[in-house]
């Protein structure tokens, strides 16, 4: 297939419309739940005060407002997939008291606007507080906000299911989505929101948090969370599966995907396997992902991510009948074992690195 072939056929596969709608639209579309802006996502970035106040006094002094793009569910309603998108339609439902928590709990309305450059009275403007009317913007400011139009690029659900993923990851890379991990959690969010809460409560395990004891700043990116999803994924995953993996994050993310959308799907079975497996590992101490050197007996340094990759997932996959085992034995034998030390520290190729560790971690794990 030549490359306009497949420019044809992908372009086939998308299915985009687009129009301007008027602020007080996108309002009355987010009072009639017709559109998700996923106040979850406000877990994972936040906008400051004074990039609120920047937005409004942009409407205000009329400039250009980028696009919004959203993708249409089987359901008709709007999922907004661009992270500023969510940010500016936030904002908006804030300042003029529309705003509700994710548990539907409304929230306080915007009113700590600041002074501008450009607007210096715009400092401690309300939307509309009949208590306070001088501090609130005039009907007439009301009216130019609510005329003001933001065009809609809209990706109809008829596209590949897919799509709406690459839509999500190519708006959003390099900008307030700093991780894969973060733009893996805004996926699932829409996709399967009790799957991601489950993950998140589960992240949150003592033991698994012991075990990992990662830094600060990888706790602020949400690797634990990518970690937990890898025992998830890999944990069962065939052989032949595994050996089709081009790139990881990718891999992970259509996995991800793919457990989501199967209402099968045993919350329960991979809770226990997960907890039994970091139970097991937390018996033996908290440095089980840590580099043991065998001179002097001792582990030390970091969290070590293939560590992480040939031993819980290694115990994960036999989780059920390891109990004749001694675990930190096998550990320290994985250490002195060349099938495993080619693979321990940075610049490796991640994809090699699974592909060879999880078959060589259920092999010394095996009862």
């Amino acid at each position: 297939m030549g490359l306009q072939e497949q420019i044809d056929r992908m372009r086939q596969e998308i299915r985009v419309d687009g129009y301007a709608m008027s602020i007080g639209e996108w309002i009355s579309l987010y009072e009639n739940q017709e559109i998700d802006i996923h106040p979850e996502f406000k877990s994972f970035f936040r906008w400051s005060n004074s990039q609120k106040t920047s937005f409004i006094e942009s409407i205000l002094l009329g400039i250009p407002i980028p696009p919004i793009f959203v993708s249409q569910r089987d359901d008709g309603v709007w999922d907004v997939v661009d992270v500023d998108g969510v940010e500016r339609l936030s904002t908006i439902y804030e300042f003029v008291g529309k705003l509700k928590h994710e548990t539907e709990e409304a929230l306080s309305p915007l009113i700590k606007l600041e002074e501008t450059k450009y607007l210096p009275d715009l400092e401690g403007k309300k939307w509309n507080d009949p208590e306070e009317p001088e501090n609130s913007l005039t009907p007439t400011q009301r009216l130019l906000i609510k005329r003001t139009k933001i065009y809609a690029n809209i990706l109809l659900n008829k596209s590949d299911e897919l799509a709406k993923y690459e839509l999500f990851k190519r708006l959003n890379t390099g900008g307030s989505i700093a991780t894969p991990q973060e733009m893996r959690n805004c996926i699932l969010v829409m996709e399967n929101k009790k799957m991601f809460n489950w993950l998140k409560d589960l992240s949150e395990n003592a033991n698994f948090q012991e075990c990992i004891a990662l830094s600060e700043r990888l706790m602020d990116e949400k690797y634990d969370i990518e970690l937990l999803l890898r025992f998830i994924v890999f944990r069962k995953l065939e052989e032949p599966a595994i050996k089709k993996m081009v790139d990881l994050g990718d891999f992970l993310t259509a996995q991800m995907i793919e457990l989501a959308k199967d209402q099968n799907f045993n919350f329960q079975r991979e809770k226990e396997a997960f907890q039994k497996t970091f139970e097991i590992l937390h018996k033996t101490g908290s440095d089980s992902f840590r580099k043991y050197d065998h001179k002097k007996n001792k582990f030390s340094g970091s969290f070590l991510v293939s560590a992480y990759e040939a031993i819980a997932l290694g115990i994960g996959y036999h989780y059920e009948n390891i109990s004749d085992i001694n675990i930190k034995d096998k550990i320290k034998e994985i250490w002195q074992d060349s099938s495993y030390t080619k693979y321990v520290g940075s610049g490796g190729n991640a994809k090699r690195r699974i592909q060879e560790l999880l078959p060589f971690g259920r092999r010394k794990f095996k009862p």
